[in-house]
């Protein structure tokens, strides 16, 4: 009876398809050491990078490296394609939707030449990350090989 009022947790969707690890995993202290956030690391497969659920772009970096959501709970999710990708300046990467922009699950945000980002020297392990995590109790987080759209954390 008292679970009828608990709160469904709100799911994130893989922002690509790719093999999910462990944020402690990611070669960038930042991440690993969960400084911006709590969350997983996809190494991406697909070049196409989605919107992780309903919400707000709320940010899309000029460099088109990254860009983050808010879920209308409040959760905030930040998606960063590769590792000291800002140094790129855009190259490599391609906005498909508006900063600002209400989006639905799975709807395209970033297309990424993969190939060109690592012979420029660059990772492509792409973080993704509650940024506000301090707000909520528990994230429960996937692992292995995921494709574009599918559950890959579950935050409370």
């Amino acid at each position: 009876m008292f679970g009828l009022f608990k709160k469904k947790p709100i799911e994130v969707l893989a922002p690509v398809s790719g093999e999910v690890i462990a944020l402690e995993d990611v070669n960038d202290a930042m991440f690993s050491q969960k400084i911006v956030g709590d969350g997983v690391a996809i190494v991406p497969s697909g070049e196409t990078f989605v919107a992780p659920f309903d919400g707000k772009l709320t940010k899309l970096f000029p460099t088109l490296h990254a860009y983050s959501m808010q879920h209308s709970s409040g959760v905030e999710v930040i998606v960063h394609i590769g590792i000291d990708t800002v140094e790129l300046a855009g190259d490599g990467f391609e906005a498909v939707a508006l900063e600002g922009a209400m989006l639905k699950a799975g709807e395209p945000i970033i297309k990424a030449d993969l190939k060109k980002i690592q012979a420029l020297g660059k990772e492509i392990v792409t973080p993704i990350i509650i940024s506000n995590m301090a707000k909520y109790r528990q994230l429960l987080q996937k692992s292995g090989r995921v494709e574009v759209a599918t559950t890959i954390m579950e935050v409370q």
